[in-house]
């Protein structure tokens, strides 16, 4: 049992998909920071200087004691930050569009040789033996 689960995990499908996660989780974080480092402040200065992180509604508002100290936190739908997942979304979608097009270019490229010639078919051949025995 072993030795076929160590088969089964060095086939190249389970290495191949191993290899994508990590590096879908990789992909995901740099989208992450473009998103929030780099798209939300050019939108955030455009719509006067508002973070969609920020946005929210709150449901239940937090209850502070007498030294200041939070006793029960706020209750919000957090739906600026569900904003910036949209966004982070449709920037992980292009950037896959982008990757699949130009695969599927490089993919065409290679099927697009000529194929050999498949010799005489199956009625070629049998219409030569006919005339074979024709002659007989």
């Amino acid at each position: 049992m072993l030795k076929e689960f160590r088969d089964f995990i060095m086939t190249g499908n389970v290495i191949d998909l191993a290899v994508a996660v990590i590096l879908a989780g990789a992909v995901s974080l740099v989208v992450k920071g473009f998103t929030n480092d780099m798209v939300m402040p050019v939108v955030g200065h455009f719509t006067g200087g508002m973070d969609f992180a920020d946005l929210k509604l709150v449901l239940d508002e937090a209850v502070v004691d007498a030294d200041g100290e939070v006793t029960k936190p706020e209750n919000a739908i957090m739906w600026g930050q569900w904003v910036n997942s949209i966004i982070n979304l449709v920037i992980v979608g292009f950037v896959l569009f982008i990757i699949v097009k130009g695969y599927s270019k490089v993919r065409k490229k290679k099927e697009a040789a000529p194929a050999p010639d498949p010799g005489p078919s199956e009625k070629d051949i049998l219409m030569e033996i006919r005339d074979e025995l024709r002659k007989k």
